[in-house]
């Protein structure tokens, strides 16, 4: 049984309940569902990280974008990717000053220049990376730890330290842990499962497509200046394609694009538009051939 420790983080007692979050967010232009506002404000009451999982493109990432702007929280991002590692994550050596440390050394340079061995490996020569970024900033902050599926297991292992007490190893330096406990996020488009540890260590949100109605009200607020037909021809075809059996369907950020990209055109097919919103050529073909978004 794992056992996670809770407690609040500092950005807890900025909503006092879910609607204030919910409100919050709007104000920095994203448009969250209840569910999503729910396990969010959980999760800053409890102090635990929160995992969101979904298809690409319907806003996980803008979740931590927009509560870092509307609280003014300090925003670190790791972008995850396949052979990630704890150098890239957490912290590296500056292997160029500490060479140069070394020959002021061996060259009779001054005192307390950390040339001695037991400074090579002392705190300044550290490169901090995200997650040791997080851990150490003194001020409100939120790590959103970015498609964790593209990293592999022994990267995920890693993380469970950070997830399960807020701190991390370091050999040369022994164990750190957070001050400040910053707000972690952690999202995942699911292109592999994610081991059942981590899961563990994490709330846990599915963000799908929004509606029909809400992805409206969301193409309104990111671009005010689209005529109202315009949106709702947009969000029309949206919806229509995805109901389509496409190689990858449209997320919100294509949505918005493709309203803008009409925006800037002026009057035009929407098939000529398709590069605003599908992004692989069997897809473009096939909407074409089978002529898909006639009638909108």
């Amino acid at each position: 049984m794992t056992v996670i420790s809770s407690s609040p983080t500092p950005l807890a007692t900025r909503f006092g309940d879910v609607d204030a979050l919910q409100q919050a967010l709007r104000g920095a232009d994203y448009l969250a569902d209840r569910a999503v506002c729910v396990a969010l404000f959980v999760a800053l009451r409890l102090g635990q990280p929160l995992l969101l999982e979904g298809e690409a493109g319907v806003g996980k990432t803008e979740v931590g974008k927009a509560l870092a702007s509307a609280t003014g929280a300090r925003l670190v991002r790791l972008q995850c990717h396949e052979g990630i590692d704890v150098n890239q994550a957490l912290y590296d050596w500056d292997y160029q000053r500490q060479l140069l440390a070394i020959r002021r050394a061996e060259n009779g340079g001054p005192a307390g220049a950390g040339a001695a061995s037991a400074d090579l490996f002392g705190r300044e020569f550290l490169l901090r990376r995200p997650l040791l970024e997080a851990l150490e900033s003194s001020e409100p902050t939120i790590l959103l730890i970015d498609e964790i599926d593209r990293a592999d297991d022994e990267f995920e292992a890693f993380l469970l330290e950070l997830l399960s007490d807020f701190q991390v190893t370091i050999p040369e330096l022994g164990t750190i842990t957070a001050e400040t406990r910053p707000v972690v996020l952690l999202t995942s488009n699911r292109t592999r499962e994610l081991h059942d540890a981590l899961k563990r260590r994490c709330l846990y949100e599915w963000i799908d497509y929004p509606t029909r109605e809400r992805e409206t009200e969301i193409v309104r607020t990111r671009v005010p200046d689209a005529p109202e037909q315009v949106v709702a021809r947009v969000c029309d075809a949206v919806a229509r394609l995805r109901e389509q059996d496409l190689y990858k369907l449209p997320g919100v950020g294509e949505t918005v694009t493709w309203a803008q990209t009409l925006l800037a055109l002026g009057p035009a097919p929407l098939e000529e538009t398709l590069f605003a919103v599908l992004k692989v050529r069997e897809d473009v073909e096939r909407v074409r051939r089978e002529r898909l978004l006639d009638g909108v």
